[in-house]
């Protein structure tokens, strides 16, 4: 049962989601550090804030010293991770397209995504398949629909879909997708918030729909081991999205994921935990969360 005290689901409400605007708000503060020190650069995202979220760039600016400072903290270190995140999937998606075979781009989960336009060059006509819950994907286009320009010349086909009810296959045969072709799958910020059947459903059909040499760069959630107070800080983390009705759902240790993996065909290529993760891309002494890491895998 539902606790009425809670936001409704976001697989049940027309709501766009609360952690796809976080994490866009934290691309557009990102571009208020010199080039050299941000994690990525995504010159699209302000574009993409809600009222509430510009509202909030605007004091994040003012108090950027303070907020360099608490970004340093080992508990702070969600942010971080997101952008991390994100540019490990770039550096993976820019190998993937430099290969001629790599056919199309399937992000799942696209959010507020802009690699369609980021990569456009290298996308090279490539299509780019954007996979979301309707809400958010209909905001999306709306936005993209109301400045041409700025998002001119990209094949973007957006499809819309409930992970927990329809048929990921279905939809994309729907919507062009070429079965068989090998495809770039960035699957960022999702699987954390679905439940287990999902998550195995999704990689059943990414190897059944994509084809050999195919890549799935990927993020994980996993329960943190101990009882140490900044362990159970992170749990509390964890359960608190629920107030957004964003709950965790599900979660694999980076030891068990390889096995998963497995199963759906996928072999694991490059699995970064946090730690190493921020000594890749992270800057200014910013930690990555514990909780989360991420990987590309291979068909």
């Amino acid at each position: 049962m539902r606790n009425p005290f809670l936001p409704a689901d976001l697989h049940t409400t027309e709501r766009p989601s609360s952690t796809a605007q976080w994490t866009t708000l934290g691309r557009a503060f990102e571009l208020q550090r010199p080039p050299g020190d941000r994690i990525v650069t995504d010159e699209y995202a302000p574009v993409f804030l809600s009222a509430t979220s510009r509202g909030l760039l605007a004091p994040l600016r003012l108090g950027s010293p303070l907020v360099r400072v608490a970004e340093r903290h080992p508990l702070a270190g969600v942010s971080a991770f997101a952008l991390c995140r994100h540019r490990f999937i770039d550096e993976h998606l820019s190998a993937a397209l430099a290969h001629p075979h790599t056919a199309q781009v399937l992000i799942l989960g696209a959010g507020y995504d802009s690699r369609a336009y980021r990569f456009a060059d290298e996308l090279a006509g490539r299509r780019v398949f954007e996979v979301d819950l309707a809400p958010l994907s209909r905001r999306k286009a709306a936005i993209v629909a109301a400045q041409p320009a700025r998002f001119a010349g990209n094949r973007v086909e957006r499809v819309e879909i409930n992970f927990r009810a329809d048929s990921l296959a279905e939809r994309l045969a729907a919507s062009g997708f070429v079965t068989g072709a090998q495809t770039f799958v960035a699957w960022e910020g999702v699987s954390m918030y679905l439940n287990s059947v999902a998550v195995a459903d999704t990689l059943d059909t990414l190897g059944e729909v994509c084809g050999p040499g195919s890549t799935l760069a990927v993020d994980f959630w996993h329960r943190l081991p101990g009882m140490g107070p900044r362990t159970q800080v992170r749990r509390l983390g964890a359960r608190a999205i629920a107030l957004i009705g964003e709950p965790v759902t599900f979660g694999v240790a980076p030891a068990d994921v390889a096995g998963l993996l497995d199963i759906h065909g996928f072999g694991v290529l490059d699995l970064v935990r946090s730690r190493e993760l921020a000594a890749r891309y992270s800057t200014g002494g910013r930690p990555c969360e514990e909780s989360v890491y991420v990987l590309a895998a291979r068909l």
